[in-house]
């Protein structure tokens, strides 16, 4: 069971999920806005729920804070924010999920185990995967070019390994989205759009014999340069 910071500045959605998580026998701290959730957050947190609307300081500043001070933690935004650009902004900053307001509690819930389930488990059979100088480390769940590691969050190696293993292959966006994520329906495909793109930005510093290439209509696929 895992110990989870819940921070939003609605007191019946604190109460409502605190109340699902602990039925669940998960450990639930809260706090009412970003500033009261940065002082909560310490090694014992393994996921942060944040509501990205809040006085103070809001989801996106606690994050950036939390960066700032070399803090790595998963995190799932809440957002009554409905234009694309704002959702696509708060994946960009590394949110591995998001949920809309209003939600159903069970729905965070299933999110949050399966988020849980992929960072405190393994995944991926004990082995790596090698194309030219970039090595895919299973154990470590982490990518490398030569010696220097990537920095791929979770979700990143998630997208990245799933997309490897099958190289050459065409990869729909909703399979990725049911494989990696773990589910079959989600509110949009930008989500996986983001993560792609955060990948390819990673990838492209290096002078690299492979990349993700979209197949328009279909999804991606992870081949080797054509020259």
């Amino acid at each position: 069971m895992a110990h989870i910071l819940i921070v939003d500045d609605e007191p019946d959605i604190l109460s409502i999920c605190q109340t699902y998580f602990e039925y669940e026998g998960h450990q639930v701290t809260t706090a009412f806005n970003g500033v009261d959730g940065l002082v909560k957050v310490d090694d014992s947190i393994d996921l942060l729920i944040l509501d990205i609307m809040m006085p103070e300081l809001d989801g996106i500043g606690l994050v950036q804070r939390l960066h700032q001070q070399g803090i790595d933690k998963p995190f799932i935004y809440l957002t009554a924010k409905t234009q694309e650009q704002d959702l696509l902004f708060g994946l960009t900053l590394g949110a591995d999920d998001y949920i809309m307001k209003p939600f159903n509690p069970r729905e965070l819930v299933l999110r949050v185990n399966n988020l849980l389930k992929r960072t405190t488990q393994q995944t991926h059979a004990e082995k790596n995967l090698t194309f030219g100088t970039l090595i895919l480390d299973a154990r470590q769940h982490r990518a490398f070019v030569g010696a220097e590691d990537l920095q791929l969050r979770t979700k990143e190696f998630d997208v990245l390994w799933y997309l490897a293993e099958r190289e050459d292959a065409v990869v729909s966006k909703s399979e990725l989205l049911e494989k990696v994520w773990g589910f079959d329906y989600y509110e949009d495909a930008s989500t996986v759009n983001v993560h792609v793109h955060r990948i390819r930005e990673k990838l492209e510093k290096y002078n690299l014999t492979y990349q993700i290439s979209t197949v328009w209509g279909l999804g991606y696929r992870f081949e080797q340069v054509k020259v």
